[in-house]
């Protein structure tokens, strides 16, 4: 059982707090969705969960170990992250690109093995790229880039991944596609921990999701319970309707009679 535990943790800096007291824990075998505002400290905790930032207080734990404390390598072993906006700077192919998730478990000099480059073929595959094999990583468009990447942190097969906004730029289809791969990786016994903004798409795949606002965690636990049309107003400032379970949820968000449309440019409003 991997259990991954920020005790307390706050992150600090320029005399602003962007993450206060946050304690949270989760396990193998959950999905587990953060959920707020932008501004709501997703991508913070997020980097202070994958040991990529010191909290200012409280610490982070990976199986009772301070996460910190942990060797680099042993880590990126056992965790993939997901940047948001990941972007490539040169052009080295996309099957290159996928390999070098797979960095942490290979000696240091030589090329892959072909046991690996299987794997990288796999990752290709359930990330609907195999037909962009040898194709420069600099001519994906940004939904095509978030697809490698998805598939650069799964073809180590680590036991936990943690992803910051993995669907943004993504089409309808592969945005369902890409929220399903990480559902089944937590359905085979992983971590899965992404901050995301379709709520929907939460509801329908998530085990669990994480509300934050301003800083703060506002509610945990499993989804159905947790994620209500009184959370998601805390949460957003918005009214929404929460319909359904599991692969028939829906959060239809509701307009408000006193907020009627307005011009965006009221000076220039025709006579």
């Amino acid at each position: 059982m991997t259990v991954l535990h920020a005790k307390n943790v706050s992150y600090d800096i320029a005399g602003r707090s962007l993450v206060s007291n946050i304690d949270l824990a989760c396990e193998s075998g959950q999905f587990v969705a953060l959920l707020g505002a932008n501004g709501a400290g997703k991508s913070t905790l997020i980097r202070m969960l994958s040991g990529l930032e010191r909290p200012s207080r409280g610490e982070v734990r990976l199986d009772a170990r301070p996460i910190r404390a942990i060797d680099r390598r042993v880590l990126a072993r056992r965790r993939a992250y997901i940047p948001q906006n990941a972007r490539v700077e040169w052009p080295v192919a996309v099957e290159r690109l996928v390999a070098l998730g797979l960095m942490p478990q290979l000696p240091v000099f030589g090329d892959l093995d072909r046991a690996a480059w299987r794997k990288v073929e796999a990752a290709l595959a359930l990330c609907d790229l195999s037909h962009k094999t040898g194709q420069p990583a600099t001519t994906l468009s940004g939904g095509e880039l978030a697809r490698a990447m998805l598939a650069r942190a799964l073809v180590g097969e680590p036991e936990i991944v943690i992803a910051d906004e993995p669907l943004s730029g993504l089409d309808p289809r592969h945005a369902m596609d890409g929220v399903a791969r990480l559902a089944a990786l937590a359905c085979a016994g992983r971590l899965v921990i992404a901050s995301i903004h379709d709520l929907t798409l939460a509801a329908r795949y998530a085990t669990h999701v994480a509300i934050m606002r301003g800083g703060r965690l506002l509610a945990y636990g499993p989804t159905a319970s947790t994620l209500t049309s009184s959370r998601i107003r805390a949460a957003f400032d918005v009214d929404a309707c929460v319909q359904g379970t599991g692969a028939q949820a829906i959060v239809d968000f509701i307009a408000r009679p006193d907020q009627p449309a307005r011009h965006p440019f009221p000076g220039l409003a025709p006579a």
